[in-house]
């Protein structure tokens, strides 16, 4: 019988704070509905030369006109990679901001004349290989990271594995199911935080029927309990909810992360699977956490304008 766990609880969180009253909604919000059909129409219908080089220029124009994004990134950057150098640092945003439109163009495109699948160079790990080939279920801890979005659908392709992702639901509506319609069509089954607790229930029965689960592990917005870590070599926390439902379920935990290396190329390495005991103690599950830890920052260090950490 499945046990109902609150899919909230499956969200980067931190701990037991309440929650914040988002900003209105403005029609022309640069993460809207309007600009969204707009990135839509040209990564579909725009010729390949403008669907290959135009996103990294848009990107660094939306650099440009959202300064608090700017120095969000500048201090995420600064303690994954260390301080740098004004020049230094300036180049690094605007590669991340390049980067991130990209990977939005590519996943927009997707079924349009453009929608060429992404090519991507696996980095596994033998244990990772044989739960893969297996029917087991498995739970992704992946992160805002380049071409994530892709990783569910290479899966799919690659080892014909049915592959969720639950992830935080946009404030924009109608930019999410503009959104959520191109990676359902990629082969992906979307579940959102807030929505019904009985959502959940999907969730643990997907994994249970051997199923993969992605859910993302760096950004921790208010609202729902986290474990304290070390990241980047201070202190940081990591969500809760990924080690519970592994500890549900006995899925193993496999930490994976992408990087764009080119147009529509990518590479993913995924790191060792993490176990969490059904009767984990305090300390197994800080335990736990702690290597999700690690494996993020192993990533984020040695690949700082991957991660589009856009906010604080």
């Amino acid at each position: 019988m499945l046990r109902r766990l609150d899919v909230n609880a499956l969200a980067p969180q931190p701990a037991c704070a309440p929650v914040p009253v988002d900003a209105p909604l403005r029609p022309l919000s640069l993460d809207g509905l309007f600009w969204r059909r707009c990135a839509r129409l040209g990564a579909s219908w725009g010729p390949s030369w403008f669907v290959r080089w135009s996103p990294p220029l848009i990107g660094l124009a939306i650099a440009a006109v959202m300064p608090g994004r700017r120095r969000a990134l500048s201090t995420q950057l600064a303690r994954a990679r260390g301080p740098a150098g004004l020049l230094r640092n300036a180049l690094d945003v605007g590669r991340t901001f390049a980067s991130f439109a990209s990977c939005i163009a590519e996943v927009l495109s997707t079924g349009s004349k453009n929608g060429v699948a992404p090519e991507a160079t696996i980095h596994g790990h033998p244990q990772v290989d044989e739960l893969l080939a297996g029917s087991r279920g498995i739970i992704f801890a992946t992160a805002h990271t380049a071409g994530w979005e892709s990783l569910g659908a290479l899966l799919a392709r690659r080892h014909l594995r049915r592959v969720m992702i639950v992830m935080q639901r946009e404030r924009h509506e109608g930019a999410r199911k503009l959104h959520d319609a191109m990676r359902e069509a990629q082969g992906v089954h979307i579940v959102h935080v807030g929505d019904d607790p009985l959502a959940s229930l999907p969730v643990l029965r997907h994994l249970r029927e051997g199923g993969v689960v992605a859910l993302q592990i760096d950004r921790v917005p208010p609202g729902m309990c986290a474990r304290a870590v070390r990241l980047f070599g201070s202190a940081g926390a990591i969500p809760e909810g990924p080690l519970r439902l592994a500890q549900l379920t006995g899925a193993p935990i496999v930490p994976v992360f992408s990087a764009r290396d080119g147009y529509r190329r990518y590479s993913v390495y995924l790191h060792a699977p993490i176990v969490v005991p059904r009767k984990a103690s305090p300390g197994a599950l800080d335990g736990a956490a702690q290597r999700l830890a690690d494996a993020l920052g192993e990533f984020v260090s040695a690949h700082p304008t991957q991660w589009f950490a856009f906010h604080p």
